[in-house]
């Protein structure tokens, strides 16, 4: 396949949603992790915003390679732990935190 169909780009949009909204900030408040928690965090809110913007240009692919980077700091985050998780479906990462 060499394009991004809307049902699968539907489906990783989904996927994005769920996992932010699983994931708890995990470190004490005001510590240096904190504030990696939240850099992560905000990396990953910034490439969701994206891939909206390029779905809506019509740029599948750009899109769904910006949900494949927020991906990528909420699950370095889960590994990390900086993020506690309940579902790991969500996340590259074997079990849950909390």
């Amino acid at each position: 396949m060499r394009e991004i169909s809307d049902e699968k780009l539907a489906k990783y949009f989904e996927i994005a949603k769920k996992a932010f909204d699983d994931l708890i900030i995990n470190p004490p408040k005001g510590s240096h992790m904190e504030k990696v928690a939240n850099d992560y965090l905000d990396m990953a809110k910034r490439y969701y915003e994206d891939a909206k913007y390029f779905k809506e240009k019509g740029d599948y692919v750009t899109a769904f390679a910006s949900l494949n980077y927020l991906h990528g700091y909420l699950d370095a985050g889960a590994r990390l732990g900086v993020f506690k998780v309940s579902k790991n479906e969500y996340f590259a990462f074997e079990e849950e935190t909390r």
